[in-house]
């Protein structure tokens, strides 16, 4: 149980049956009367963004959420297969399940797979990942780390984000999964 006085970013509650994350909260002490919490939750199976006006002492319930590691095999008839590293039970994930993540599957990754009520609602990728470049145009300004001039680049999972002039086809780069942008440059092809 949560108190509606102690919701903070974040927060998970189990509201009408299903689980939600708190993204915005407000403490309100109106002259009269009690406080209130004012709320912007985000649906963890749906995606929808619902607001809700809570009486500060109000008990929320907690959802039964659980997180489990699993590995990203392949994709096959539009399903895509994931493994548990625990149980080595086998999972099929619809493309609406992996929308969120398509452009971060790679083969062989682990990836955090939340679930409710034992049933599998999102699948989040790494923080940070190591992706090869398949295809970029070739820097023209020449290759200089202090230039701050991008480039597009079409990485091996199909994403396209801005290079650095000095990445090259071949290169093995790091980026942050959450803004989708480049970090640095782990490897140089040989």
């Amino acid at each position: 149980m949560v108190l509606a006085g102690d919701l903070r970013k974040g927060t998970k509650i189990l509201f009408r049956g299903e689980p939600y994350s708190v993204t915005e909260y407000q403490h309100v002490k109106p002259g009269k009367g009690g406080a209130f919490m004012r709320t912007k939750m985000k649906n963890l199976i749906s995606g929808n963004i619902h607001e809700e006006t809570f009486r500060s002492e109000e008990k929320l319930e907690s959802p039964d959420l659980e997180f489990k590691d699993m590995l990203y095999l392949y994709e096959q008839d539009g399903l895509y297969e994931f493994l548990d590293q625990e149980s080595y039970e086998q999972m099929a994930f619809s493309k609406d399940q992996v929308s969120e993540v398509l452009d971060y599957l790679k083969e062989q990754t682990a990836y955090s797979v939340l679930y409710f009520n034992e049933k599998p609602i999102t699948v989040t990728p790494p923080l940070f990942m190591e992706l090869a470049v398949k295809e970029t145009p070739p820097g023209v300004r020449g290759d200089t780390a202090q230039g701050g001039a991008t480039k597009p680049a079409t990485l091996e999972t199909g994403l396209v984000i801005q290079v650095p002039l000095f990445v090259n086809e071949g290169n093995i780069i790091k980026i942050d999964t959450r803004e989708g942008k480049y970090i640095e440059r782990v490897d140089a092809k040989k």
